[in-house]
């Protein structure tokens, strides 16, 4: 280990308190959030459901969930639900408790009469039906979203494959069909007792009277207990086909603005098929797409946390999914915005005043320099080129800098890498490098010549011959089964997990089977024979008609879009060839949102739909407003990749400090400030490198090959592979991994490599060490230039000075300073 471990210290502190400046500070005060509501004007119960001032509730398990808002001067709205009191009359037909949940008795019409104490009132009308008639309990409709709802037949319980400890239910409640046979009549019908239904083993376990592996997982008070019993004591029906069943749920309100740590009760209407509804808060499965921003419990209750922002609760019940979005302001008073430079500032300056959210001053022209250089580049700013910007008049010194970076050869070896790890551009032997080489090499050129997208991608998927002829069809060589192959364009190209869809419905959209098969037809086509090279699969065409089969139904399915129409494409027509149009044309709804979520990832470390895969309407944007403004202009552009780099680039909100204020230091996602990221495998061992003046070989690359640009991960590195460099084996940017661990701090402050490169001879530390016909403060200025981009400060250079001086080797001092430099916060991340 280096033996300056103190000098280290005091650089990390000195050179990175930019960036932890803030992150101690104590907020002078509390912000305001929504700011005086003013006077209670009136109050209002919300149902969902209320028909000129009454709502039916209709059977002995029905329940109906109250929200009562109060209205005030401002205009704003807040949940008074459980700080009202609540009154039936007459008091025999039902019950309400204090969260005004409502109970039925005994059929008949009520009044609930809801007051506050600042004396504002109201009431509503409740006719309880159908309580003297049994009416039957349906198993689909009532029994198995009790299930879902519970996590009983999620995929870490029953719903697994083999299901659990001998009993078995379709995963989510897919098919009801096969969870009566499992429940019913499986093991000689024991799980349910209809002469006693308290004592069935499905009560007595979920109930915990009997020992169950998943626990307590239903009170005997609970509505779910009730139902399930009286399903058992008639006799365990089915329901017949005449049943109405759900054609959509709705959730209310749909959206809310939220004090931070506040609460919004929501309520959950099904919507059914002869057109009743009826409430379904308490069997509705809740989730928050943000559980730092909100969590939800099981009854439907939004809680806020101390974060500013926008979060999503999905709701699902029966397979049907509804959302509910709550923003939550600061409520601070915007006054430092800068003047909007694009499209980009339009949409997120929008959002940050509507939040009440301050930015981060502008960042200098250091930070700017290092920071867009790696993020287009990859690789630091050339002591020269710092030397030029910094010292540069130009007032559009920026805009050339980013021309200047998107029209070199570094950015497109640098988003090479970047496409050849999710486009599975893998090297399993060796002789597969004549594929691995040759799809790198068509990458890199598609980048650099600026090739549409839509071009770019509709030559990969209709790719047909074999890799030394046609690169692209490479793609084919790890994609190689239909399922795989259509699960990477989805997710790759628009955005979309479709995996669940192949086996069930999507639990969290609204992709079926048919949607799932309708999709896979177009590459049903896809033959394959050797090549004239050993291990060359040549894709082609296969003349016939397209379609895919859904194995449940056996219902032969055509090519079809995802939410689109079937086609029909002739015998002699690749399919693939209409999904490239498909997806290429301008009103694809997934297509272009799905590439400008990923480069804005790319260049803010978080995606506008994070993940930046995961796109549905469960999972909304953080700027709605701003991913559809950048994806229309992405479309008018022609689907221009650089055009869209320098739009992020030169707007003001990426030029944003690093450095949090008083407001920000919290803030995730309406990007108040540039969000610090790790630099990458690749990018920091090419940074150490330049800056120690050393090269890594790798073998079977000319000399002097940087990292970015080996043509496929069969390059053994350790460092690539500590520092999370991915393994090309799926269409997931999450392989590459940013986590910091304990095995990277090790090896950075004290591996053989990192050691070598300080101590070579023909490295930086020698060279300064030996250069005594400059001054040591030259030489030192001459380090942070190459390693921060950036001169240093007075009290840097006599720490550093000082350093060299008690040292007494020239050279071990300047090996010490190189170590402690490219161990700091502010050489590993980019800011």
């Amino acid at each position: 280990m280096r033996t300056m471990m103190s000098f280290a210290i005091l650089t990390i502190c000195s050179a990175f308190c930019t960036l932890a400046v803030a992150a101690d500070q104590e907020t002078a005060k509390e912000p305001p959030g929504l700011g005086d509501p003013g006077q209670l004007q009136e109050i209002v119960i919300q149902t969902g459901r209320t028909v000129e001032g009454r709502i039916v509730i209709s059977g002995r398990d029905a329940y109906q969930q109250l929200m009562v808002a109060g209205m005030y001067s401002s205009g704003q709205i807040r949940d008074l639900t459980n700080a009202v009191e609540y009154l039936a009359e007459p008091a025999d037909v039902l019950t309400v408790d204090k969260s005004g949940y409502i109970s039925p008795i005994k059929e008949g019409l009520a009044t609930i009469r809801v007051t506050i104490e600042t004396g504002q009132t109201t009431s509503l009308e409740v006719e309880v039906t159908n309580i003297s008639k049994d009416v039957p309990v349906s198993f689909p409709g009532k029994v198995v979203p009790i299930f879902t709802k519970y996590g009983c037949n999620g995929g870490g319980c029953h719903g697994k494959s083999g299901g659990q400890n001998g009993f078995s239910l379709s995963l989510l409640g897919f098919e009801p069909t096969e969870d009566y046979e499992y429940l019913v009549k499986e093991g000689r019908g024991r799980r349910v007792f209809p002469a006693a239904p308290e004592q069935s083993l499905l009560l007595l376990k979920t109930s915990a009277n009997l020992p169950h592996g998943g626990g307590h997982r239903i009170a005997t008070t609970d509505p779910a207990y009730s139902i399930l019993r009286r399903w058992i004591e008639q006799g365990m029906p089915y329901g017949s086909e005449d049943d109405p069943v759900v054609t959509h749920i709705d959730v209310h309100p749909a959206e809310r603005l939220m004090q931070r740590q506040s609460n919004q009760q929501i309520v959950v209407v099904a919507h059914y098929s002869d057109g009743s509804t009826e409430d379904v808060t308490r069997m509705t499965q809740f989730d928050s797409n943000d559980t730092e921003m909100a969590e939800v419990s099981a009854k439907g209750l939004v809680g806020t946390s101390n974060l500013t922002g926008s979060v999503a609760v999905m709701a699902r019940y029966q397979g049907h999914v509804g959302v509910f979005r709550a923003t939550v302001p600061l409520g601070i008073e915007v006054t430092n915005l800068p003047e909007s430079s694009n499209l980009v500032d339009v949409n997120v300056f929008a959002k940050l005043k509507a939040l009440g959210l301050p930015i981060s001053r502008r960042s200098d022209d250091a930070s700017y320099l290092r920071r867009v250089t790696v993020d287009i580049a990859g690789r630091l700013p050339t002591i020269e080129e710092t030397e030029a910007f910094l010292s540069s008049t130009d007032v559009n010194k920026r805009a050339k800098l980013v021309d200047s970076l998107l029209n070199s050869v570094d950015y497109a070896e640098y988003f090479a890498n970047k496409w050849n790890a999710i486009l599975r551009n893998k090297r399993r032997k060796t002789e597969d490098r004549y594929a691995t080489f040759a799809f790198h090499d068509w990458i890199r050129g598609s980048l650099l010549e600026n090739k549409p997208y839509n071009q770019f991608v509709g030559e990969i998927i209709a790719a047909t011959g074999q890799p030394d002829g046609n690169p692209p069809v490479s793609w084919y060589r790890e994609v190689k089964d239909q399922a795989a192959q259509v699960e990477d364009t989805a997710q790759l190209f628009l955005g979309l997990r479709i995996q669940c869809a192949r086996c069930h419905h999507h639990p969290f959209e609204k992709w079926s089977q048919k949607d799932y098969y309708g999709f896979a037809a177009f590459f049903a086509q896809v033959g394959r024979k050797k090549g004239d090279r050993a291990n060359f699969d040549r894709v082609y065409h296969k003349t016939g008609v397209a379609q895919a089969q859904n194995p449940k139904t056996n219902e032969n399915i055509r090519p079809t879009g995802l939410g689109s129409e079937p086609l029909d494409i002739p015998a002699d027509v690749d399919p693939r060839l209409a999904l490239a149009d498909w997806m290429g044309d301008p009103d694809n709804p997934f297509f272009a949102r799905a590439l400008v979520n990923r480069y804005w990832k790319h260049f803010f470390g978080r995606g506008l739909v994070d993940p930046e895969d995961d796109m549905r309407v469960t999972n909304p944007a953080s700027n709605p407003k701003l991913l559809d403004a950048l994806a229309r202009d992405f479309i008018v552009s022609k689907f221009d990749l650089k055009h869209l780099i320098r739009t992020i680039c030169l707007s003001e909100t990426y030029q944003l400090s690093a450095e949090p204020n008083e407001w920000n230091q919290d803030d995730k996602q309406n990007f108040s400030r540039y969000y610090p990221k790790r630099l990458n495998a690749e990018v920091l061992l090419d940074a150490i490198n330049y800056v120690t003046n050393t090269t890594t070989g790798f073998s079977g690359v000319p000399a002097g090959t940087r990292a970015t640009q080996l043509p496929d991960n069969g390059f053994t590195s350790y460092f690539l592979t500590v520092f999370g460099r991915p393994e090309s084996s799926s269409a997931c940017e999450c392989e590459r991994s940013s986590e910091a661990n304990l095995a990277q701090s090790l090896h950075l402050l004290n591996s053989s490599e990192i050691q070598g490169k300080l101590t070579s001879g023909s490295g930086r530390a020698q060279k300064l060490g030996k250069a005594t016909d400059q001054a040591v403060e030259d030489r030192i200025r001459e380090l942070y230039l190459v390693a921060f981009s950036r001169l240093p400060q007075p009290d840097e250079v006599l720490i550093a000075n000082a350093h060299v001086q008690k040292v007494g080797d020239p050279v071990k001092g300047f090996e010490d300073i190189v170590w402690a430099l490219i161990n700091t916060k502010e050489f590993l991340f980019n800011h």
